[in-house]
C-alpha cells in the first residue's frame, strides 16, 4: 500500500521528493497543506482519545461509543484520502519481502515474555495495576463484551487488525511524511512522541494521573514507536513492525484478561 509516484520514499529509500516537499537530499519548500496534513494526523488521535475517555463519559456517555467509531474511521481513512484525493498518487501493492519480520518477531517476543514476567512477579502481587480493572470492565461493556469468547474476539481484532492499522497510520503515513520534511532521525522522535501522546490519556484513565505506571508505560510506548519507525526505515516494509506490534498488543490483552476475569465467571 505505497503511493506509486513516491513509493521509494515511503519504503525508506532515498528518492526525489515532490516539489512541495523537502527531504535531506533536496532543499525544496514545504507546502502548508502537507504540513497541515501531517500535523492533523499527529494531533487527531489524541483529541479523539480525550473525547472518548475523558469528555463524553462525563457529559454524554451514550455518545462515547458512536463518537469513538466515527473518530477511528476518520483517523484511518484520512491517509488514504490525502494520498488519493489530495496528492493524487496511486497506491502500489506492498513490497513482497520478509525483511524485518524476524527482527520484529524477536523484539515482540522479548517484550511479551518480559511483560508476562513483570506482571506475575511484581505488578500483580504488588497490586500496582489492579485499580485499572473497574475502568477496563466499563470499556468492555461499552464494546458489548460480556463473556470470555467476546473478549478473545476483541483481543484478536485489536492485536491483528488494529495493530496493522496503527502501523499503516503511524509508520507508513505520519513517519513516512515527516521524513520527507525533516531528517529521518528527527522524524522518528517526533512521530513516536505523537504516537505516545494519546496513550498518555488512555493510561491516565486506567491507572490514574498520579500513578507512576501511567508515565512509565507511556514512555515504553514512545520507545516502542521509535523502534518500529527505525525498523520500518531499515526494512522498507510494515510487516516487521506489524508482527512486533501484534505480539505486544496480544500480551496487553492477556494481562487485561487476568485483571477482569471475574466478570466472566
Amino acid at each position: 500500500m505505497i503511493p506509486g509516484k513516491n513509493r521509494s520514499a515511503l519504503e525508506g529509500r532515498p528518492t526525489k521528493a515532490p516539489r512541495t516537499l523537502m527531504n535531506p537530499h533536496m532543499k525544496s519548500r514545504v507546502s502548508r497543506a502537507d504540513g497541515a496534513a501531517v500535523l492533523f494526523a499527529m494531533v487527531f488521535p489524541t483529541l479523539l482519545t480525550w473525547v472518548y475517555f475523558v469528555l463524553l463519559p462525563r457529559w454524554a456517555p451514550g455518545l462515547a461509543q458512536p463518537a469513538y467509531t466515527v473518530g477511528k474511521a476518520i483517523q484511518f481513512l484520512f491517509p488514504l484520502a490525502w494520498v488519493l484525493a489530495v496528492r493524487r498518487q496511486r497506491l502500489a501493492p506492498p513490497p513482497r519481502t520478509t525483511a524485518g519480520v524476524a527482527e520484529g518477531f524477536a523484539f515482540g517476543t522479548v517484550i511479551f515474555a518480559a511483560a508476562v514476567g513483570l506482571y506475575w512477579v511484581w505488578l500483580r502481587p504488588a497490586g500496582v495495576i489492579q485499580g485499572a480493572a473497574a475502568e477496563i470492565e466499563t470499556k468492555l461493556h461499552g464494546f458489548g463484551v460480556h463473556g470470555a469468547a467476546a473478549y478473545v474476539a476483541l483481543g484478536a481484532f485489536y492485536s491483528i487488525v488494529h495493530s496493522f492499522l496503527e502501523e499503516y497510520f503511524w509508520r507508513w503515513f505520519v513517519f513516512g511524511q515527516l521524513r520527507t520534511i525533516i531528517p529521518w532521525g528527527m522524524a522518528v522522535a517526533v512521530s513516536s512522541a505523537a504516537f505516545m501522546a494519546h496513550h498518555v490519556i488512555l493510561l491516565g484513565t486506567y491507572f490514574g494521573w498520579n500513578s507512576p505506571a501511567t508515565y512509565v508505560f507511556s514512555l515504553a510506548v514512545a520507545v516502542g514507536g521509535a523502534y518500529w519507525a527505525w525498523l520500518y526505515q531499515r526494512s522498507r516494509s510494515l510487516y516487521g513492525p506489524w508482527v512486533s506490534h501484534l505480539l505486544i498488543d496480544a500480551v496487553i490483552f492477556a494481562v487485561g484478561y487476568d485483571l477482569v476475569r471475574t466478570m466472566f465467571a
